[in-house]
């Protein structure tokens, strides 16, 4: 029952802040407004280096508002709110695989881990509107499940209290937006763990020093 009432906590918390967000930064597009505001929806390309499987075989979604404040003409400071699922997924060319604790063999193996995430970076436009951009994003774990089948086709959930997730990550962003049409934009991003997603050694699949690497596109659309 707790888990139930920290999930709806942890919704309605992002559904008023989403609403916060889009009603204060809604502006004409002719005006040379300070505040700028939209919505964000998109994909996560997630792996999470250090889990022993390569390659960027879980997809997540990426969803959520983003505001901007005018620093100089051609800079801008934004903040988002996201939604992002992020984690890894065996590749079909990667198992069976031994485990580490060399007695168990791996036919499918996943981490899913969804964040609640505000993103805050520095911004350089063009005469185009495009921009690149660069900062941090601050992520709290709402959820996780890590999940994998043996050979024999037992699929067994490892304990988040024995090899817990980090409930705060944080991350590096390389951001890119190619102007579309209007206020639509198309949306390049790069983004990595600074510390490590996981605190405790896991014993079946990869190391204790685990890190979050995406490549992430969606489309903005800016009001």
């Amino acid at each position: 029952m707790a888990k139930i009432k920290q999930k709806r906590m942890w919704l309605l918390f992002a559904f008023f802040n989403l609403c916060t967000f889009y009603g204060f930064a809604q502006f004409d597009a002719d005006n040379d407004n300070t505040f700028l505001g939209g919505l964000i929806a998109g994909t996560n390309f997630c792996q999470v280096d250090g889990d022993n499987f390569a390659g960027y075989h879980k997809v997540g979604w990426n969803v959520g508002a983003v505001v901007y404040t005018k620093l100089a003409e051609n800079l801008t400071a934004s903040m988002e709110l996201l939604y992002s699922q992020k984690g890894s997924r065996a590749g079909v060319n990667q198992v069976p695989k031994l485990a580490n604790d060399r007695n168990t063999i791996i036919t499918d193996y996943r981490i899913k881990l969804n964040y609640l995430e505000v993103p805050i970076l520095l911004n350089y436009y063009d005469k185009r509107k495009s921009n690149f951009g660069a900062g941090l994003s601050l992520g709290r774990l709402g959820s996780s499940r890590e999940i994998y089948t043996d050979g024999d086709g037992h699929t067994y959930e490892n304990d988040a209290k024995l090899f817990p997730f980090r409930k705060l990550d944080l991350n590096m962003v390389l951001n890119g937006n190619a102007h579309v049409w209007k206020g639509l934009f198309l949306n390049l991003r790069f983004q990595y763990s600074l510390i490590s997603i996981r605190s405790a050694y896991n014993y079946v699949t990869g190391r204790e020093q685990q890190f979050s690497n995406l490549w992430i596109t969606r489309f903005i659309y800016i009001f």
